[in-house]
């Protein structure tokens, strides 16, 4: 929580600080480098075509060789980017600066199948209660845990495929035949899924929803603030101001 945080007449700040700035800046270059490499590969992909969209879109961006550069950075500062931020998650661990919580975790955990059995059921009308959240919500677990997914699919094979050279010694000689193709259609199909999942399921949670249209500023100032954590997470604004929320619920 910021020392800056500007305080209500309760004590309770007006918002907290969600995501710090390492944080911040590390979605910011993942972010980034996705729609650069999405830009640029779906170029690539169909930079063979003579005539259409591809190959319009193809000289927008220098043509295939200059996309093909584009595209092996932006690839390269995410792959770097993701190590970046496990090697941080590792040092907030082992300073302790971030400990395990079973209210705080992104780590998926089996209340979040009843959260999803519960939420259907309020949607049906079965149920007259929301689940309720700690930090993060499944939706915001199976965002965060899907990019671990991908990047292990989608990193792996583009970097095979933009230096093979240094794959090929440990490919065994009897994929030789097919390994290649596969692992082009490995990167090609995961990166299909990873801009759909992107437009649809991130962008929708977090940004398109009525109550944060046009854009949620989370991203950018790491802070929200209480009455939304309160409405959205109150199993964790329950952990931060357990007196508020003890008068709260007598009241």
């Amino acid at each position: 929580m910021s020392q800056s945080t500007t305080q209500t007449a309760q004590g309770i700040p007006h918002e907290i600080e969600r995501f710090n700035i390492t944080f911040r800046i590390q979605h910011v270059l993942m972010f980034t480098t996705f729609l650069l490499l999405s830009f640029t590969g779906w170029g690539l992909k169909y930079a063979h075509e003579p005539q259409g969209v591809a190959s319009w879109w193809i000289r927008v961006w220098g043509g295939a060789e200059t996309a093909g550069i584009i595209h092996r950075i932006a690839g390269i500062t995410m792959l770097l980017d993701f190590v970046w931020h496990v090697v941080y998650l590792f040092y907030l661990l082992g300073t302790k600066k971030m400990t395990f919580d079973l209210r705080t975790t992104i780590v998926p955990l089996p209340k979040d199948i009843f959260d999803v059995i519960k939420n259907y059921l309020y949607f049906f009308g079965l149920s007259k209660e929301k689940a309720r959240y700690g930090k993060y919500s499944y939706a915001q677990k199976f965002d965060y845990w899907a990019v671990f997914w991908g990047m292990f699919i989608i990193g792996f094979s583009g970097f095979a495929l933009a230096f093979p050279m240094l794959i090929t010694p440990i490919v065994p000689k009897f994929t030789s035949g097919w390994i290649w193709e596969l692992l082009s259609i490995m990167h090609s199909d995961e990166a299909l899924l990873a801009i759909v999942f992107i437009l649809f399921w991130h962008f929708y949670n977090e940004h398109l929803k009525p109550e944060n249209f046009p854009m949620s500023w989370l991203w950018i100032t790491g802070r929200m603030s209480v009455d939304t954590l309160k409405h959205h997470h109150p199993i964790e604004y329950e952990m931060l101001f357990p007196e508020e929320a003890k008068t709260e619920k007598k009241h």
